[in-house]
């Protein structure tokens, strides 16, 4: 028995041997170690924040496939470092919500290692809302700009204006500008080139927007840019020039604000469309001064009362003086039921995010947050 053992094993000598020398290492013996996979939190952790203390990483191997879902099912998304040795999530997480955390590595022989987890994170002291201005899917004029508004003041601005995603085709930088702690607007530099889709992710839930104060709002929306139409009206003229993609296609004589109710200069963008509206001067400081039931084709132009809108009261003003108590008007007909006046033409050929801008009027020039005005801002001092 010994004999034969011993032929056993000069015979595997020597066919692993080479024939010579010492014996080469043979790799398909050789130990590989298993993925090590690790997780923070640990498992069962309460109270876990809502940002900065969830990751995931592997040694010895890879990431595979990395999976944190709430008790919808629903998936938080995250990266991959480049060596897919780690993964971090790419938004913040909700409040006082247990996650449950899948996660697939292999080794360098592409042997698999698995491992769940679960934890749940703090509650809210308090939330804020969020509220924006542009509907999904709808198709904007060149001057619309997102402007997002919150329920209470933002101290962490700079962790909710990164929490709002935008993405556009073609591409282009878009930026946030806060106006006060509470209403934060984006724009490009330059008016949106006709036909741009910018899709909109808004992160803003789990972000402490103030000490223990939690945003809510976790929501993807997007808008279409259409042609572009920019609107000149010069008080000296009293005229207004409507260009549309470069190309001059209606000149409308109007009417301005008279002396002491001047027209504001400047780009405003049309941000609210009414075939008909009331017009009371107290609403906007001027007492009894006027009270108008039916204005008809009014385009808001400014939070504080601005607007281009039909007039049919002004007889032979239009192209010839200014009248107004600082809107611009167009000729009309009571009820807005003639198609064929300026006013209903210039309506019905306008979108929310077209500009009406202002030239030679002797007032100054209006303030970027009355209305969706940003595009007064010089772009250095709108990345600010």
């Amino acid at each position: 028995m010994s004999a034969l053992l011993g032929v056993v094993l000069l015979t595997l000598t020597a066919c692993s041997g080479g024939g010579s020398g010492d014996p080469e290492p043979d790799d398909r013996s050789a130990e590989t170690a298993e993925v090590s996979i690790s997780v923070a939190p640990d498992d069962g952790a309460t109270g876990v924040a809502t940002s900065g203390e969830l990751t995931v990483g592997a040694e010895d191997g890879t990431l595979t496939e990395v999976r944190v879902t709430d008790p919808e099912g629903t998936e938080v998304s995250g990266e991959l470092t480049e060596d897919a040795t780690g993964w971090a999530p790419s938004e913040a997480l909700a409040n006082d919500t247990e996650y449950t955390v899948a996660v697939v590595g292999e080794n360098a022989e592409g042997t698999e290692g698995t491992r769940t987890t679960s934890f749940t994170t703090l509650a809210a002291d308090a939330t804020f809302t969020s509220n924006w201005n542009i509907s999904d899917g709808a198709e904007v004029g060149v001057g619309m700009e997102l402007s997002v508004t919150f329920d209470t003041p933002i101290e962490n601005t700079d962790a909710v204006r990164d929490a709002i995603r935008i993405v556009t085709e073609p591409p282009v930088e878009v930026r946030g500008h806060w106006f006060g702690n509470q209403r934060i607007d984006f724009r490009p530099e330059e008016y949106w080139a006709p036909g741009t889709q910018v899709d909109i992710q808004l992160r803003v839930r789990g972000v402490e927007g103030a000490p223990g104060v939690y945003g809510t709002a976790r929501e993807d929306i997007g808008f279409t840019v259409g042609r572009s139409q920019v609107s000149t009206v010069d008080v000296n003229t009293l005229t207004m020039d409507v260009v549309r993609d470069g190309e001059s296609i209606r000149s409308i004589p109007v009417t301005t604000g008279a002396p002491g109710y001047e027209t504001w200069n400047g780009r405003m963008v049309i941000t609210e469309k009414l075939v008909e509206t009331r017009m009371n001067g107290d609403t906007v400081g001027y007492g009894g001064e006027y009270d108008i039931p039916d204005v008809p084709h009014a385009m808001r132009l400014s939070t504080s009362g601005t607007f281009i809108h039909g007039n049919y009261w002004g007889g032979g003003v239009f192209g010839n003086s200014n009248a107004s108590h600082g809107c611009v008007g167009l000729r009309d007909v009571q009820g807005a039921g003639d198609p064929g006046t300026d006013a209903a033409w210039f309506f019905a050929n306008s979108l929310i995010g077209d500009v009406v801008e202002v030239v030679n009027s002797n007032d100054d020039i209006i303030a970027p947050d009355n209305g969706l005005n940003g595009w007064n801002m010089s772009w250095d001092e709108w990345g600010v």
